[in-house]
């Protein structure tokens, strides 16, 4: 793997291509390029800063808008002439004003679908702090963890009985139902969806060991 000391800046001039991903919903956001002196203000501030053609200058994104890119991690690609930056958006990437310079809802893959879920058990975070009136998330705190943990009972049966005998559609429902009432109950509980998959992670691959 090529090493951040080891990138490629003579082959393009001294820019390299750094494609923005959100690091929490896995949502490409911009391209744009960066030099080394730029590569290196984004390290040392942990702001994302890039070269502009344009302008030729350095620039740090959202300096006039506010929109900063907080830096969640960067690597090269195996050739050392290309930058993968997970960030974590302070407010829409594009100038234009979307949350992506793709448009409002560009095409997402199953890995963005499926990081939903903490964005999800974001929301659910937020409920537990504010117990907003009307919500039922507030609701369901309001009348304890007993009662939390008896929700997952009775969607999961609900499951169940719906895969036997309804359709996709109200499987889907029921599921849905399910990872949410799971959600809700592992962070009464402290617990949180990455310990989850951490924990599936292990059992795979203690079977891929055996």
């Amino acid at each position: 793997m090529t090493t951040l000391q080891e990138l490629d800046w003579d082959k393009s001039d001294g820019l390299l291509p750094a494609v923005v991903q959100d690091a929490n919903s896995g949502a490409v956001l911009m391209l744009a390029y960066m030099n080394k002196d730029a590569l290196a203000a984004t390290l040392s501030t942990g702001r994302l800063t890039f070269w502009s053609r344009s302008r030729n200058r350095l620039w740090t994104k959202g300096e006039t808008s506010g929109n900063f890119l907080e830096l969640r991690g960067i690597a090269a690609d195996c050739d050392g002439d290309a930058l993968l930056v997970l960030a974590e958006p302070k407010g829409p990437a594009c100038h234009l004003g979307t949350p992506t310079c793709w448009g409002e809802k560009p095409p997402q893959s199953a890995a963005e679908k499926l990081a939903f879920l903490g964005t999800l058990e974001q929301v659910i975070v937020q409920r537990i702090a504010s117990r907003p009136q009307g919500s039922y998330t507030a609701k369901l705190l309001a009348e304890g963890n007993r009662r939390i943990a008896q929700k997952v009972g009775e969607e999961g049966l609900e499951l169940a009985l719906a895969g036997v005998a309804q359709s996709d559609r109200e499987i889907i429902g029921e599921a849905a139902d399910l990872l949410y009432h799971t959600l809700l109950l592992l962070k009464v509980k402290d617990l949180s969806l990455a310990q989850v998959i951490v924990e599936l992670q292990s059992r795979h691959a203690e079977r891929e060991r055996r």
